[in-house]
């Protein structure tokens, strides 16, 4: 016996079962209940999720009596597009975004360096003992980061063997970022599921390790790495305790350290806008990215045949 409406051409598979079963969605008050319930979701899911951005971003230019009598409402007494240009000119914020800048990109080649470089050796190479120093790197991740932080100060502080004070320099920020051991397992286990035949063909045609390196893996790994990209610059930009530890001055210092430091001596409202203009790098970095996240294959036209 065949239901009517499952006899119209369409064909339904297991990926498109729900908790619903086809017959009962076909009912009109079914349908209308399940599909208020992913609206209300949904908008669920934006307040949550945006709300506080959208907030900031009116905020921003909201003069500080406003924000404070009416934090909800939306400009009661208009808006004040100046402060924005007071981020400059008050704040100057432009000095503390260019630090950020350099201590993102400084600690995304490291991280992108040191991860790809181990996880190719871990996983393509396989040298000697690489099953124990895997485990070794695994077992980093059960140690609470907040426990290494007085040891690998006091490495930077003076630096062992050759006594190099890296306080105050950016390269106490970029070297301790490139020893993410997360960074190398999810890398590692990327190349684990490159095909060997691959390597094996690239190996009849006379490429070498570095060859290997360069030329194959890496332009297969671009999904990856665009992924690891954004979690490491993300992940510097938001960062506050370790750079407040190594880089005590002033001119040297991000925005995640250097706006708590200008909040006790500036205006509300010049402080949301600067927090606004902050959190844009982030956003349009994740927005250029963003395919990055949702392209899991990355393998295709690798083989062919």
């Amino acid at each position: 016996m065949k239901i009517p409406f499952l006899s119209r051409g369409r064909k339904y598979g297991p990926e498109q079962r729900g908790i619903v079963s086809v017959a009962d969605w076909h009912r009109r008050r079914v349908r209308w209940t399940m599909q208020g319930l992913h609206g209300l979701l949904l908008i669920v899911l934006l307040v949550v999720g945006l709300g506080p951005i959208l907030w900031l971003a009116k905020a921003a230019v909201t003069p500080t009596q406003d924000t404070l009598r009416q934090p909800m409402a939306l400009w009661p007494n208009g808006f004040d597009l100046n402060l924005l240009a007071q981020t400059i000119t008050t704040v100057h914020i432009e000095r503390y975004f260019f630090n950020t800048v350099w201590i993102a990109i400084g600690s995304w080649l490291c991280q992108i360096l040191v991860a790809t470089t181990a996880g190719y050796a871990l996983s393509v190479l396989r040298p000697r003992g690489s099953r124990l120093l895997y485990g070794l790197v695994l077992a980093t991740l059960f140690v609470p980061s907040i426990v290494l932080l007085v040891p690998l100060y006091l490495t930077v502080l003076s630096v062992p063997m050759v006594n190099w004070k890296l306080v105050d320099t950016y390269w106490a920020v970029w070297l301790p970022a490139g020893a993410s051991a997360f960074n190398v397992v999810i890398i590692k286990r990327f190349f684990d599921n490159i095909p060997r035949e691959i390597f094996e063909a690239a190996e009849v045609d006379g490429a070498g390790p570095f060859r290997l390196f360069w030329s194959i893996v890496m332009p297969i790994s671009r999904p990856i790495v665009g992924v690891v990209s954004v979690f490491a610059v993300i992940a510097t930009w938001k960062d506050y305790l370790w750079p407040m530890l190594v880089l005590p001055n002033p001119a040297l210092q991000p925005l995640s350290v250097r706006l708590p430091t200008l909040q006790r001596g500036i205006e509300l409202d010049l402080f949301l806008a600067s927090l606004a203009v902050a959190t844009l790098f982030p956003i349009i970095l994740f927005l250029i990215f963003q395919r990055m996240f949702l392209n899991g294959g990355g393998l295709s036209g690798a083989i062919k045949g």
